[in-house]
């Protein structure tokens, strides 16, 4: 516990979508499993969790997902047999993938949108505030972006969630907040108070250029707004109506994102994804750069 207010310990991540956009190869293996450089996707979500000081890890998954619960638990046989070979930073760095976090899992039966993925961890999350991550995008700061979320959320205990500058040509693709100054010295410029949300609006009616970028902290009270949510577009239940209603009530802040963004939810986004980390990666960075030097494209 904070002076105030409660510690963010859990995390819901919704893992449960088919991946159709990645067919073929996701027709057996999950989306959140496919390999940016040499981690698979969802890894990336996790670490973010860890280096926010997540204690409990939430996947909300579906059928065909069981890769993930297998990548994250323990494999002590694998370790052994590593061990056996003296390949010991390799025995370490399988050992660490799960870190001191602990995992579950529950099961969202029907596609029916991001915010009843977010509803059907309530049983697991309990009457205590939570971050949601969206496993298809990669975060990259100074200070991960769920930590900064964590931070605010523990100092104000109002909701937040990660917003980041769109270009008005891709702004139809985001939620997009209304926002207003917050006057909250310690973030400046940084934090804003969310004052509506529009999901996925044109360009010319767009409230600012400021889409929401798959990173929320929020307070349990979100539930309650999410179970009477009527379904919208598609049938689904919108995570975005949800918190519209938790900032009116409760008040919800915006928190603009200083570093890079990685939307790798579509094939596109997953190779420039692969590309750019592949360039920053310690061991592999230097000769890539090198390669991509000497092609004639």
């Amino acid at each position: 516990m904070t002076d105030k207010h409660p510690r963010v310990r859990k995390a819901v991540l919704p893992v449960a979508g088919l991946g159709t956009r990645f067919l073929p190869a996701t027709k057996a293996i999950p989306k959140e499993m496919l390999t940016v450089v040499d981690k698979p996707l969802i890894q990336y979500a996790v670490e973010e969790c860890m280096a926010a000081g997540i204690e409990s890890i939430i996947f909300v998954t579906g059928r065909r997902k069981a890769a993930i619960e297998d990548h994250f638990d323990f494999a002590p046989e694998l370790e052994a047999f590593l061990k056996e070979k003296g390949k010991m930073e390799m025995a370490e760095l399988v050992h660490n993938i799960s870190g001191d976090a602990h995992f579950s899992y529950t099961r969202q039966r029907e596609a029916l949108g991001l915010g009843h993925a977010v509803l059907t961890a309530r049983e697991l999350v309990g009457n205590e505030p939570f971050a949601v991550l969206l496993g298809d995008v990669i975060m990259e700061s100074k200070v991960a972006a769920t930590k900064s979320l964590v931070e605010i959320f523990e100092q104000t205990g109002k909701g937040a969630i990660t917003v980041q500058e769109v270009p008005r040509e891709q702004i139809h693709f985001y939620g997009v907040v209304d926002p207003e100054p917050a006057n909250e010295a310690k973030w400046g410029n940084s934090l804003l108070r969310v004052k509506g949300m529009v999901e996925k609006p044109k360009a010319e009616v767009a409230p600012s250029n400021l889409g929401v970028s798959g990173r929320y902290v929020l307070p349990p009270e979100i539930f309650g707004y999410l179970e009477h949510t009527k379904p919208g577009a598609g049938g689904e239940i919108q995570l975005t109506d949800g918190l519209q209603q938790l900032a009116k009530n409760e008040g919800l802040f915006a928190h603009v994102h200083d570093g890079k963004t990685h939307d790798a939810g579509d094939k596109m986004g997953f190779l420039k994804a692969t590309v750019e980390l592949a360039l920053q990666d310690k061991k592999l960075g230097a000769d890539f750069r090198k390669y991509l030097r000497e092609q004639k494209f």
